[in-house]
Parts: structure tokens; C-alpha cells; sequence
């Protein structure tokens, strides 16, 4: 995602917050690579207990259960009061969504 997407938009309006899961045994904290994502506009957060994937699953895609490999993209407009809105769009997997998330992050940035 840092050479598809992160790079085609320097926007310093963009802001990514990656939230990092343990959902497959290759994926751990002590073997997680913190340069996937080097770009400065990137905030990286560990889950440990899946706790902000359960939340988004239930409060944003609503089902019980863990959501993961999934992006949710908001505009400069949106607040987080009970759950952040509006809601531009989200999907996953995220790397087969990158031409859907491409398009959209285009819109709301005029490019």
C-alpha cells in the first residue's frame, strides 16, 4: 500500500491510522515489520486483543466478530462522537480493494 497508494497521494491532509492484528501466525508483534508502512502520515497501533477490531466490526460493519485487512475511509468532515461519521466507504481485503480505495481517495482529495 506505501508504493500503490501512500506515495500516488503526499497529501499531508491524508492521515492512515494502521491498526495491526494477530489474526495469522506469521503476524505477531515480536515478527510484525514496522517498515511496511514508513510513510510520517501513518500512525501505527498494535491490537493486541482485537478490542478496536471487534468494536469496528459490531459499531461500523455491523456484525459480531473480528474485522480485519480492512480499511474505512473518512472525510475532513467527519467527527467520532458514539462511531466516526460520515463513512466515505471501507471494504477489504484491502489489497483487492486498492483500485476501489484508489478511486475514492482521489474523489475526496481532487485529485
Amino acid at each position: 500500500m506505501q508504493t500503490q497508494l501512500l506515495k500516488e497521494y503526499p497529501s499531508e491532509q491524508l492521515s492512515v491510522y494502521a491498526v495491526w492484528l494477530q489474526m495469522l501466525p506469521s503476524i505477531s508483534r515480536d515478527k510484525w515489520d514496522a517498515t511496511l508502512l514508513p510513510d510520517s502520515r501513518v500512525k501505527h497501533f498494535w491490537d493486541a486483543e482485537l478490542e478496536a477490531a471487534r468494536w469496528f466490526a459490531k459499531q461500523v460493519d455491523g456484525y459480531e466478530g473480528v474485522s480485519w485487512d480492512m480499511y474505512y475511509l473518512y472525510g475532513p468532515e467527519a467527527v467520532w462522537k458514539t462511531v466516526p461519521a460520515p463513512l466515505v466507504d471501507s471494504g477489504g481485503a484491502i489489497y483487492r480493494e486498492r483500485d476501489r480505495l484508489r478511486t475514492q481517495l482521489s474523489a475526496l482529495l481532487g485529485k
